[in-house]
């Protein structure tokens, strides 16, 4: 059956869904491994990954046996019971991590929101803070969900923009300064929650050694440090956490996305004893969060990620992607810049937006998108190939080409 234009997917959502994304023109209907399939029948090649949700590739045949497998046994119920899929999984997530417990949520908002009522309870029952007064830190340029207190403490005005009035108690820093940090902590710091690379700001690293340094500050202050890594954890940054790139493990982890397998939506909050051990019956709880289905599907996962040995595939394949993005030396270009893969390409705007960028790749069978309208974001699933790096490279030489030619013709019309 024909689709008429009026009940086209794309007109179909800008009828009848909220005008809260921008997506490109595709529509997309299926995907195999680090490939997706439009309406048509066109292949492109996804490099972007759900920003790391889909890090083992679309439909992984282990990961959707595990959900076909736990689907057609029990997929839902209340942690008002037990069920044998749920230990086991926190087991391997506590033992691959090297946190003492786990607490599963849904989104990675929702385990940012399960990070900041631990720090605050801890704060309170621990290390004595008198109640109400707990402050909890954070970095400039940070992205840790949609929730209105986690828009709260963006420093981004478009997020806050019209959603207030936002919660107290946070104060942000300059993000890879660790002077700074130490400078704003007080006796009611209850801890410090940063990215270990800031993803949504552009890809931004930290200099070498800013995360070492923050965890020597919070463990001198008392302070908890608790690394969001929603969107770097699990392997994409060539280590299993980004955070052990500097040798340092937090007092609280934040992970999500990859944890579902690209299946599911599963998040954890993850603490040392003494801050896990604040949450009492009746304290915090989610109705989907932990249920059989997404237990088995994270345990999969992990095994999977320890397996196929993809923390060191992303180092690996990582390195290639710069060296080969290196290669390209364009004026266009003013940075490349990021950790395994997740890689960020500035683009000069007097070229052209990365927005642009991103519509030109997607006509030449590439996806993802930019961020901050400069920078184009290269984080594919973490089974990459070579072959498939050097397309995605190859095809960006050529979007650059045709902004050159473009900028060209403009110049000569503009002569005339």
């Amino acid at each position: 059956m024909t689709t008429s234009p009026k009940t086209s997917p794309i007109a179909l959502e800008q009828r009848y869904g909220a005008d809260n994304y921008h997506p490109l023109p595709v529509v997309l209907t299926r995907g195999e491994g680090v490939h997706l399939f439009d309406d048509q029948g066109r292949r492109y090649l996804d490099m972007m990954s759900a920003y790391s949700a889909v890090s083992f590739g679309h439909s992984h045949p282990v990961l959707v046996q595990a959900l076909t497998e736990q689907a057609q046994t029990l997929a839902v119920t209340s942690r008002a019971f037990h069920t044998d899929r749920l230990g086991p999984f926190l087991e391997t997530l506590c033992r691959m991590t090297g946190m003492a417990r786990a607490l599963p949520m849904n989104s990675g908002a929702e385990a940012v929101e399960t990070a900041i009522k631990a720090a605050r309870k801890w704060a309170y029952k621990v290390k004595r803070v008198p109640e109400g007064l707990a402050q909890i830190l954070v970095a400039e340029g940070n992205f840790a969900g949609r929730t209105t207190t986690i828009v709260g403490f963006s420093t981004e005005a478009q997020y806050r923009d019209g959603f207030g009035p936002f919660a107290p108690g946070f104060s942000a820093v300059p993000f890879g300064d660790a002077r700074a940090l130490e400078a704003a902590i007080t006796p009611h710091t209850a801890a410090f929650i940063v990215e270990p690379i800031q993803g949504e700001a552009g890809i931004i690293v930290p200099p070498a050694g800013y995360l070492k340094a923050v965890r020597e500050i919070c463990t001198k202050h008392n302070v908890l440090m608790i690394c969001d890594e929603v969107q770097t954890g699990l392997g994409r940054t060539g280590r299993l956490l980004a955070c052990e790139h500097d040798g340092v493990l937090p007092d609280g982890l934040v992970l999500g996305k990859a944890l579902g397998g690209g299946l599911l939506p599963v998040s954890a909050f993850l603490a040392r004893d003494d801050v896990m051990a604040q949450f009492t019956p009746g304290d915090h709880g989610s109705t989907f969060g932990g249920n059989p289905l997404a237990a088995a599907v994270g345990l999969a996962a992990l095994q999977l990620l320890e397996r196929e040995q993809l923390s060191r595939r992303a180092h690996e394949q990582g390195d290639y992607l710069m060296a080969q993005l290196g290669k390209l030396q364009h004026p266009a270009i003013t940075d490349i810049r990021g950790r395994g893969l997740l890689v960020g390409v500035q683009i000069d705007p007097a070229f052209a937006s990365a927005r642009e960028v991103c519509e030109r790749l997607m006509d030449e069978g590439v996806l993802t998108k930019d961020t901050h309208h400069t920078v184009v974001r290269l984080a594919p699933p973490l089974v990459i190939e070579r072959a498939q790096i050097d397309e995605a490279v190859g095809a960006l030489r050529r979007v650059l080409q045709a902004i050159d030619a473009k900028a060209g013709v403009r110049r000569e019309a503009a002569a005339a």
